[in-house]
């Protein structure tokens, strides 16, 4: 019921909630999608159990309140006892200083859920920004059609248009609107999933530009690098295996002092005194051996990992800061010289086609080109940015 009750108020939220009346921007969206309170909450929820961690290594064992009597014959005996557990060997130190190291390992999960939320929210917005882009491109295409079939039915009246090229034109400007409402409704799945993300409506078109900025140098990238989240978080988690594996080796016997009193009762004669026990569990067979190597081989675990990872990260960092360079050059290479041709192919086939010196074919040829052009430049930003936020992710960078 309660989940319910919760999927519902997200749904009028969602309803109630006033579309965005400006252009939405990429800083905006970020806000809007890291500042979700169910985000915070569960970032919150995870801090929290491991700081649970920290009470329950630093907190003393309870007391213990014994009563016994026993009766035998004429002879009665009842005993009194409180009983504490000390810790003289130091354990409940070094499990609270492992607790601690979990706290830190706990913070760095956090800022890596962070960047990583942070990642998926400029994908979805940046895609959506192309599919609009898209859709524009699209529509432009389509516009086309409309002014060229002004130009054809004047011509059809004065005879000068075929029936071959009427119905050839009828049938791209249809294939051109069934395009167009294809790509309006993969935009409109795109804002829905970004409204989704940020919790409200996206009423507008977005604003941004598609083709990222050139990055930093590898060398302050590489310096970014070192910081990683991840990399924090299993450096953490081989400190906190490592005071696992102290306590585990640490053979020194627990103290139970108990204080008390014993009163005996045999025939007419009573008599009571105070009652003092001492004891301590002898290390013979269990020296938490297991324990001890469990926690060693976790320690390595996480320092190989954390080896590992680092590698990775460095040859990915390579690898993103040159794809991003190449894609950029590339897209920016592409719309300068080859939108700009497109254009004036398009104007020369109209002018051609008008004067009567070319097909419609040519014509049609000439609108599908310019389009295919508009689209392979999207596509080659859109590769870009893809390229730059994953770079982005890495190093932990994202707009403000």
């Amino acid at each position: 019921m309660q989940h319910h009750r919760s999927s519902l108020t997200l749904l009028l939220a969602l309803l109630t909630a006033p579309a965005w009346s400006a252009g939405l921007t990429e800083s905006e969206a970020l806000r809007l999608g890291l500042a979700r309170p169910e985000f915070s909450e569960l970032q919150q929820a995870r801090l929290g159990e491991a700081e649970a961690e920290v009470i329950e290594a630093g907190t003393w064992s309870n007391p213990t309140l014994e009563f016994g009597q026993d009766k035998t014959g004429a002879s009665r005996e009842r005993t009194w006892q409180l009983s504490q557990t000390l810790d003289l060997s130091g354990r409940r130190g070094l499990r609270e200083t492992a607790a601690r190291h979990r706290v830190r390992a706990a913070e760095a999960d956090n800022r890596a859920r962070q960047n990583e939320r942070a990642a998926g929210l400029r994908r979805t917005f940046h895609e959506f920004l192309r599919l609009q882009e898209q859709t524009r491109a699209v529509a432009a295409w389509a516009e086309r059609f409309s002014a060229i079939d002004r130009v054809v039915a004047k011509l059809a009246g004065a005879g000068e248009v075929s029936g071959y090229d009427r119905r050839r034109l009828a049938r791209e400007q249809r294939s051109a609107e069934a395009r167009l409402a294809e790509t309006r409704a993969e935009r409109e799945r795109g804002r829905a999933r970004l409204a989704a993300l940020i919790g409200r409506e996206v009423g507008t078109d977005v604003e941004g530009r598609l083709l990222p900025e050139v990055p930093p140098s590898l060398a302050s990238l590489q310096a970014q690098l070192a910081a990683r989240p991840e990399f924090a978080a299993l450096s953490a988690r081989a400190e906190a295996a490592q005071s696992d594996s102290a306590v585990a080796r640490n053979n020194l016997p627990e103290l139970t002092v108990g204080i008390g009193r014993k009163q005996v009762e045999d025939g007419p004669v009573r008599d009571s005194g105070p009652l003092l026990v001492l004891s301590v569990n002898l290390p013979l067979f269990d020296r938490q051996q297991a324990k001890d190597r469990r926690s060693a081989a976790q320690a390595l675990a996480a320092r190989a990992e954390l080896g590992l990872s680092r590698q990775q990260a460095e040859g990915e960092l390579l690898g993103l800061h040159r794809q991003v360079t190449q894609l950029i050059a590339a897209a920016t290479r592409y719309r300068n010289e080859a939108l700009a041709p497109s254009a004036d192919l398009v104007r020369i086939a109209e002018s051609a086609y008008r004067a009567g010196e070319s097909t419609v074919l040519e014509l049609l040829d000439a609108y599908k080109g310019a389009l295919e052009a508009e689209l392979t430049a999207l596509d080659l930003e859109w590769k870009a940015r893809a390229a730059r936020i994953d770079l982005d992710q890495l190093t932990g960078s994202f707009p403000q």
